[in-house]
């Protein structure tokens, strides 16, 4: 532990006007408190405030936050109280501590809901003040350096604690350097071997080619020097975590990985940044599609430096960063730039960003009257996201996460667009929804009036605030629909059952089957989330779930003995349908759905209209209907779309294509399937379907008997 006298020197170094007396204040104070305490180590308890305190030393941060590291345990784990910590050290620290004291008592690992509360709990912390994040990571950063004191599941616990919640926060703050720190040793508790493989492979590398940093690093300063631009260069190789992700996203072995050396070069000026790039791309080959200038469009935490990636000595490629002085704090302290110090004076640095403003770019768009599922999807996806830049017709930057599409662009301009949008125009040439924006393209969003947004649109999105928007409307639209759906459905499986559909009944058994009330029951019915059987067995168990097979060859009540039945195949009507039945002469009776145009033929001719109605029981599925999807040009996409439907227990009997796209294919698929709520069941799964931009049943009239 360092002693007090270091403590307010490293203060000192960057802030010569610090209170010196109430730091030391705060260091008395904290170890009278923490007096006889001691961690799993065996070391005194007070040797962890100390160690936070010196931490944020590193981030150049002001008295009150360096006294709120001293004394951050102090109202949770001793007998001290809000009330003295704020007669002894003013309001402002008194709930700084008392906010890293709530932070520390959320549950970030317990269950899904609870967790997302305390996420939004967490960002509600941020949002009064941002300090009280920065101790917490701090704190959380000492913790994961001394973990190996802790019981093994103890350490698991706070290592994937740590690896889905601080280490995000932190890269999404800015503060890259301990988002990999924190990844770095989560990753050493929850997988030791892959890391030590890595570490030895390493080790095993740099015998055999010796220090390619160094080489590397001398290559770079020999032809800045020969170019005339002052500049310091910095190498390393990346670290363990960082590389076995990228072995895993790319499923590539370490020796065919490429980019395992980072360099950064530090100038005094953005031209000067510029004529560094010139310097680096005249002398080795840039690598396309890997460079990235944020300096042009900074990260809305600040972040601004220009990423290349070349190939270097023996074809290597070598990741590189181009920024200024200036650039590289803000780089290292990310959002917490806003509160460093130098001279005694808070840092006039142009790039810090306001927390406030960043915490609003964070949970802006979404209230507070979302599931708490949703809520912790748009967390994370906000977290780990990077980002691109795309511009609006007028010229305004949008700034996306990476793997956004123009659905992303359109709700990122306005929920109303994103809802209204029908197609989308990116540098000119119109795309399908699910086209990946990149960097600089300028997007031109399509809208219409009556358009809706559907379903598969949940898995075009990346964004937080458009999946969110997305679910809202589907929620309103479709719970009407499935609401209409799910009571017929209700209503034919009670029928079959000898049961009466009473209002009484939904009621009851939405309570057995802990659904809110007969309004959400039937909804759930419709869009196949329940089964209507599974609803009439929860209130009749001794009906059980068996049916009697029905025969396909005469699976309709109504005709004669001596009368043949067929489909119409304009509308293919299905087991579940309601039908009519119209007799032709020298053809039996062909079954037309209730609302089929072909029954308008026949208006005039009552006598050929048979009341026809399907059997009870379990129909085979031996019943065509075709589909009508559009999908898209992608390898595998078709393959995935017929295991999809021989998953649900359809069969495929004939397949043609009607167009043909550079990006989409629309064909036709005619599938044999059970009845009414077979097919629901296979158009809910293709919608949900990334690749399936379009499904719907055709109803051809032209088809007519």
């Amino acid at each position: 532990m360092i002693s007090q006298d270091d403590l307010v020197a490293l203060v000192r170094n960057y802030n010569p006007r610090c209170d010196e007396a109430l730091i030391r204040q705060a260091w008395d104070y904290g170890a009278r408190m923490h007096e006889g305490q001691f961690r799993h180590s065996g070391e005194p308890y007070f040797t962890h405030p100390v160690a936070v305190a010196a931490l944020l030393t590193e981030m150049r941060l002001d008295d009150a936050t360096i006294i709120t590291a001293l004394l951050h345990d102090t109202i949770e784990d001793t007998k001290s109280t809000f009330s003295e910590v704020a007669r002894l050290f003013g309001a402002e620290i008194a709930e700084l501590v008392d906010g890293v004291t709530k932070l520390t008592n959320l549950q970030l690992s317990s269950s899904e809901a609870k967790q997302a509360e305390n996420i939004r709990k967490l960002l509600i912390a941020m949002s009064r003040d941002l300090r009280v994040i920065l101790v917490k990571l701090a704190d959380r950063l000492h913790n994961m350096r001394t973990i190996r004191s802790m019981r093994m599941e103890k350490q698991a616990q706070k290592a994937r604690e740590t690896m889905d919640i601080y280490a995000p926060l932190a890269g999404r703050m800015g503060m890259q350097w301990m988002r990999e720190e924190l990844e770095d040793l989560s990753f050493r508790v929850l997988n030791p071997e892959a890391r030590n493989s890595i570490l030895r492979r390493f080790i095993t590398l740099q015998r055999e080619a010796g220090d390619v940093v160094h080489r590397i690093s001398a290559d770079i300063r020999a032809e800045l020097d020969r170019t005339g631009i002052e500049a310091d260069v910095y190498g390393r190789a990346k670290k363990p975590y960082s590389i076995w992700r990228k072995m895993q996203e790319k499923e590539l072995a370490f020796s065919r990985l490429s980019d395992i050396y980072g360099f950064r070069i530090i100038t005094d000026t953005p031209d000067n940044c510029y004529r560094v790039l010139g310097a680096v791309h005249a002398r080795w080959r840039a690598v396309p599609g890997r460079f990235k200038d944020y300096i042009s469009q900074p990260k809305s935490n600040g972040y601004r430096s220009i990423h290349t990636t070349v190939s270097g000595r023996d074809g290597k490629r070598v990741e590189i960063q181009i920024r200024t002085r200036e650039m590289h704090e803000v780089a290292e302290a990310g959002v917490a730039a806003h509160w460093a110090y130098r001279d005694g004076q808070r840092s006039e640095n142009p790039f810090a960003v306001d927390p406030a403003k960043w915490i609003n770019t964070l949970t802006e768009g979404f209230d507070s009257e979302d599931d708490y599922d949703a809520f912790l999807e748009h967390v994370k996806l906000e977290m780990y996201s990077d980002q691109v830049f795309c511009f609006s017709p007028k010229g305004d930057v949008i700034q996306l996460p990476r793997g956004a599409t123009p659905l992303d662009f359109a709700y990122a301009i306005h929920t109303r667009i994103g809802d209204s949008c029908v197609s989308a125009k990116v540098d000119g040439l119109r795309v399908p929804l699910w086209t990946r924006l990149r960097n600089g393209q300028s997007v031109e969003i399509i809208t219409a009036e009556g358009q809706r947004p559907q379903s598969s649109w949940i898995d075009i999105v990346v964004t937080g605030r458009a999946k969110s928007a997305i679910r809202r409307a589907l929620r309103d639209e479709d719970r009407e629909r499935f609401s209409r759906l799910g009571n017929e459905l209700l209503r034919l499986a009670f029928e079959s059952a000898g049961r009466d559909l009473s209002p009484k009944a939904l009621t009851t058994a939405a309570k057995l089957l802990n659904i809110p009330d007969a309004g959400e029951l039937r909804a759930r019915v419709g869009a196949a989330e329940i089964s209507a059987r599974r609803v009439v067995t929860a209130l009749y168990p001794e009906i059980g779930l068996s049916q009697p097979e029905v025969d396909a060859s005469r699976p309709v009540a109504g005709l004669e003995a001596d009368q043949s039945f067929r489909r119409a195949p304009c509308c293919q009507p299905l087991p579940g349908e309601r039908i009519i039945g119209i007799t032709y002469r020298g053809k039996g009776v062909v079954a037309h759905c209730m609302d089929c145009e072909a029954l308008a033929d026949f208006e005039d001719q009552p006598e050929r209209w048979i009341d026809l109605r399907w059997l009870d029981g379990s129909h085979p599925a031996v019943y065509g209907v075709t589909l009508d999807l559009t999908i898209s040009n992608d390898a595998g996409v078709l393959g995935r779309v017929c295991s999809l439907i021989g998953e649900h227990k359809a069969n495929i009997s004939d397949l043609r294509f009607i167009d043909r796209k550079p990006d989409f294919y629309r064909l036709l698929l005619e599938v044999n399937l059970q009845g009414i709520s077979h097919l629901h069941q296979v158009l809910t799964a293709l919608e949900a379907e990334t690749a399936v931009a379009q499904v719907a049943r055709s109803q051809d009239s032209s088809l007519r008997p």
